[in-house]
């Protein structure tokens, strides 16, 4: 088996367990608060399938960032609308940052020290790149442009006569999003590599004591 299909391989297991438990996390608190949405339509299920979004999945294999499927949240359901959204915006990338400790904190147990099995350095891989992963997603996720989770965390502290910006922001926010994902990939300058870069080398030494 070719470096590169193991590569793949070892970065596919953590997409996946990242994005699903994104995504069930926003569904759950939702749930919790009062919105049975995404309950009713399957997506209260740890089965990434139900989750995957192409092109959001392409890009994390891409550039290790992106998105999966947004779960359908209906805040009518909600007592408290604006505080209850912002609640349901900041569970997936609080679970991803949990994961990302529990990844790290195997890490500091098993070590990453020079392996002659086949499966010992796979695994390895496997927890380089969930702690990686989950960092990324849960970091890029909180950038406050729609439709990523902070627009709504951004919707979720403004005052009421401010929500218009956000309302602007959703017309283009996916197409700037894009814009600036094939910016750096046609012309080297990452633009959000610069920005989130700094985040998960921080957190990588802080859970895992490596530098990623």
């Amino acid at each position: 088996m070719s470096n590169q299909i193991i590569d793949i391989l070892a970065l596919a297991i953590p997409i996946l367990i990242a994005i699903t438990f994104h995504e069930v996390s926003h569904g759950y608190v939702a749930w919790k608060h009062g919105d049975p949405t995404a309950k009713m339509m399957g997506r209260l299920t740890l089965n990434p399938l139900v989750h995957l979004d192409p092109i959001g999945t392409l890009m994390l294999f891409l550039v290790r960032f992106g998105w999966a499927k947004p779960v359908p949240v209906d805040p009518r359901y909600f007592k408290n609308p604006k505080k209850d959204m912002l609640w349901v915006a900041l569970a997936g990338p609080a679970c991803n940052m949990v994961l990302a400790f529990f990844f790290g904190l195997i890490i500091r147990g098993v070590g990453l020290q020079y392996s002659a099995s086949f499966t010992g350095t796979f695994l390895k891989m496997v927890l380089l790149y969930g702690l990686y992963i989950n960092l990324a997603l849960a970091i890029f996720n909180l950038l406050p442009i729609p439709p990523l989770d902070g627009g709504r965390i951004l919707r979720g502290l403004l005052p009421w006569r401010y929500e218009y910006i956000v309302d602007r922001l959703e017309r283009y926010g996916p197409f700037v999003l894009m814009g600036l994902i094939f910016f750096g990939m046609f012309t080297g300058i990452d633009i959000f590599g610069a920005f989130i870069t700094p985040f998960v080398r921080f957190f990588g030494r802080l859970f895992a004591g490596i530098n990623l």
